[in-house]
């Protein structure tokens, strides 16, 4: 029979009550809860929202960056027979005041967030609040129950709550790179879908006997590391790592020592960064093609990352460069990639790293079909476990879902073993002055290899040729400008000589300060806003596009 998570979760605590489930870190000092311990405070939070008396299936939001609490408070949710609408930690006021209407949200646990202050403006006086224990270097959170306080004072739940598999698990609003949030609804049905139909598969290598660990720190309210952490970790069993803080970010990691490693293409350039800035290529190079030294080497690299002991590494949510790809592959930590999105539980396609195919983001997973849409080239999908469809928004549901099939919004193409490449975006595609469109993403891949270059956008509505805003990487900021000229110069003229002559880049230009979250340009999963990025740029566009230099500094 079909089970729910919170099912699954049941087993986890009736089977392995002592095993550890939860790590959250204290500077060096590790605290842990057990499958039981969970049980029982998710049971007593599950009480306390039962006392509230909220109508049946209320949407509660969660605010909160990664910790223990934000799992306790998602099975809470689930045993008190609500359904959970989780947000992103970094919200304005205004912004959370968005969603928390969007999503009819009746009460919310806040927790481990910096910007509380600017957050609360944005949440009703009168809604009930449940606020998690405070964690240094964060924001206080100043309103709502006490967590400690229901711990102590409230009797757990009993029996074995559980919603039918076919009612509504969560509503997640979706990043938005464009526009306004969306909802995607997921019954239960569509994570135990994903399970079942990607069992076999097996594309995260879990053990079935529990002997997994996962390293959490994208953000939780992203139905990837919900679902490659939260869910993988309560249907097979196994333990998550949280990490304290970007400062102790490596060391958490490295206590971890995950068996799955999941994180977005960005997170990987940086390892990448860190490890060229210790041992420059050239240096590297020569190492590697000492047999005996090699092994060394990578096994430094691997242990130094705390990835010794990873039996699979992922990126997904954006496109990884095959470049950055190969990087990994030669210094014996191979990256497999996931493509998918919330409208589809983030499972779509999936590249093992024993399948090559180079530019390929996999063949679909058990369950899924996919075709490219002869007018547009768009990727459209179809698989159990996608949305029911966008809260409270037929018409962009409609949209979205036709005839069975997700129209996901990327542009690709299958080849003839099924393996699909993506090509770019639907709405990233942009028409020069010339009248010729242009699809950024590989033009953008061309540039990618330049280790001096940490982030990058393409740029070109209404002008002439297409113009490349860079953000210079940190070894990149380490050269004189001269030298940084000369590399970029260097790309560009590479880049150029393989690309038709509308596509060619006229002009570089180095952004003055990097993409970022706070000033908009990136979404919370770290994909940058095309949109944003043109809006901040648009008025030197034509002057930039028309300049006699190959670079310009910003």
């Amino acid at each position: 029979m079909a089970e729910t998570i919170i099912q699954y979760f049941y087993k986890q605590v009736a089977t392995n009550p002592k095993k550890p489930f939860l790590h959250q870190p204290f500077g060096d000092r590790w605290e842990t809860y057990t499958w039981a311990e969970v049980g029982q405070m998710a049971r007593k939070l599950a009480a306390h929202i039962n006392a509230k008396g909220l109508k049946p299936k209320s949407h509660i939001g969660l605010v909160s960056k990664n910790c223990r609490e934000w799992i306790i408070a998602d099975l809470a949710i689930m045993i008190a027979g609500h359904i959970s609408v989780p947000f992103f930690p970094t919200l304005t006021g205004d912004q959370i005041a968005e969603v928390l209407h969007l999503g009819d949200v009746e009460l919310l646990f806040a927790g481990k967030t910096e910007v509380w202050d600017d957050m609360k403006t944005g949440v009703p006086e009168d809604m009930p609040v449940i606020k998690f224990p405070h964690y240094e270097g964060n924001s206080k959170v100043d309103r709502g129950d006490d967590w400690d306080e229901i711990l102590r004072t409230v009797e757990p739940l009993q029996g074995f709550p559980s919603a039918d598999i076919d009612d509504l698990w969560t509503i997640v609003f979706t990043s938005g790179t464009t526009g306004t949030p969306k909802g995607v609804m997921l019954n239960y049905s569509a994570p135990y879908s994903l399970l079942k139909e990607t069992e076999e598969y097996n594309a995260l290598e879990l053990s079935k006997t529990g002997d997994n660990r996962f390293f959490s720190f994208l953000p939780l309210n992203h139905i990837a590391e919900r679902s490659i952490v939260e869910n993988s970790s309560i249907t097979y069993g196994g333990e998550i790592f949280f990490t304290e803080s970007l400062a102790r970010f490596a060391q958490n990691l490295g206590d971890a020592k995950p068996t799955v490693f999941f994180a977005v293409p960005r997170i990987w350039t940086k390892f990448m960064l860190t490890i060229l800035d210790k041992m420059p290529q050239k240096k590297l190079d020569t190492l590697l093609k000492i047999p005996i030294v090699s092994s060394m080497v990578k096994n430094k690299i691997k242990k130094g990352l705390g990835l010794h002991q990873s039996r699979v590494n992922v990126s997904g949510a954006a496109p990884i460069p095959q470049s950055t790809k190969d990087w990994y592959a030669r210094i014996g930590l191979p990256i497999a990639e996931g493509y998918g999105m919330t409208e589809n539980c983030a499972a779509c396609t999936f590249m093992k790293v024993n399948e090559s195919k180079p530019g390929s983001v996999g063949r679909p997973q058990g369950g899924g079909e996919i075709k490219i849409d002869p007018d547009t080239q768009e990727i459209l999908m179809r698989a159990p476990y996608m949305m029911q469809g966008y809260y409270k928004s037929p018409e962009k549901s409609a949209e979205t879902l036709k005839d069975g099939w997700l129209h996901t919004g990327d542009q690709g193409r299958i080849d003839d073993e099924g393996f699909l490449f993506i090509t770019g975006r639907v709405k990233d595609t942009f028409k020069t002055s010339k009248g010729e469109f242009i699809v950024p993403a590989p033009i953008e891949e061309k540039f990618s290899e330049n280790s001096d270059i940490e982030q990058l956008c393409l740029l070109g509505l209404g002008v002439p040729q297409p113009v490349l805003t860079v953000v210079p990487s940190e070894i990149g900021l380490q050269k004189s400008k001269e030298e940084l000229v000369e590399s970029l110069c260097h790309t560009l003229d590479e880049a150029n000589k393989v690309l038709p002559n509308y596509q060619r880049v006229a002009t570089i230009v180095v952004a003055k300060e990097p993409f970022s979250i706070e000033n908009g340009t990136l979404t919370p999963t770290l994909k940058v806003k095309r949109s944003k990025v043109n809006e901040l740029y648009r008025d030197r566009l034509l002057a930039d596009c028309e300049c006699a230099d190959k670079v310009v500094f910003e």
